[in-house]
């Protein structure tokens, strides 16, 4: 890449158990499955793999269990490029567990947390010196919101950008927000952060260029620091899976922003990639490479 940028992912690593069905149940319903797979998850795993894929330097940190599915999630880290040198292997708790159901080109997901939830303080303390060695750190909120705060707090201490991806939902501390480069909610976990009484362009209008709400079919918004509200139209695909396409745009978002793109390059860039990735089955395996999305951007 044209500017060499060493990215930390502080974050999940789940294993994904996906079953298709022809459609999402209903509460209390029983509906067919037609396929069952295993693959690859974790936000954070996920964006760091997606980085990985678009040719970043890349080092993942957090924990797996000490068993099949956590040695299958450090192999498949590996193999995709990303660092797994500091990631935990712990004793006596299972590896992270997604039960994601795919119908309706939509998906429902129920986490697990294992192991994930053993990405506590006294784990960060361990890699302090660590991530003082990166260009950005990027989190998102499938470890303890705890760790997560405490992890940005010393990054604001020490200079480090961070890029906060608030999913699951729940609900930031204003003085977390002062303190992440870039907070990348969709439009419901946005409302559960600043409350839903002020209008998405307000909120983009407060925030300069911090601020990146990301709104499924309809794109992704910030507000330029001329105080332009600005939105980036998602790239029409022939949906197969939309497993992972929101740690994919992250991940696309942040390498770019990292490597200092403009917000607009580096959304285009990311809406792009999220675009190419809903094509193909899986989180991880759907994601596409730099030249992919190279090419998809030169034909628009």
């Amino acid at each position: 890449m044209e500017k060499h940028r060493k990215i930390a992912v502080v974050g999940s690593i789940n294993t994904d158990m996906v079953v298709l069905s022809e459609r999402i149940p209903l509460k209390g319903e029983t509906v067919y499955g037609s396929d069952i797979t295993y693959t690859p998850g974790g936000k954070g795993a996920n964006q760091a793999a997606a980085m990985a894929k678009l040719g970043a330097e890349v080092e993942m940190f957090g924990c797996v269990g000490n068993d099949g599915n956590g040695r299958n999630m450090l192999e498949n880290l590996k193999k995709n490029g990303v660092g797994t040198e500091h990631i935990g292997i712990l004793d006596g708790i299972p590896t992270g567990l997604a039960i994601i159901t795919v119908g309706e080109q939509d998906n429902t997901i129920v986490i697990i947390a294992g192991a994930n939830g053993r990405v506590d303080k006294r784990y960060v303390d361990g890699i302090k010196e660590r991530l003082k060695t990166y260009d950005m750190v990027v989190l998102q909120h499938e470890i303890p919101l705890d760790t997560v705060h405490y992890v940005i707090e010393f990054c604001s201490e020490n200079g480090i950008p961070v890029i906060l991806n608030p999913a699951p939902a729940a609900k930031v501390p204003m003085e977390i927000v002062d303190k992440v480069t870039c907070l990348t909610p969709n439009e419901h976990e946005a409302g559960l952060i600043f409350g839903n009484d002020i209008p998405t362009e307000r909120l983009l209008e407060k925030y300069p260029e911090k601020l990146v709400v990301t709104q499924g079919s309809k794109g992704v918004s910030t507000c330029l620091k001329t105080g332009e509200v600005l939105t980036v139209p998602a790239r029409k695909s022939q949906v197969v899976d939309t497993t992972g396409a929101g740690d994919t745009l992250n991940g696309a978002f942040a390498l770019r922003f990292a490597c200092g793109d403009s917000i607009h390059d580096a959304l285009r860039y990311a809406n792009t990639a999220a675009g190419l990735s809903v094509e193909k089955f899986g989180a991880q395996s759907g994601m596409p490479s730099a030249e992919e999305v190279e090419r998809a951007l030169v034909s628009c």
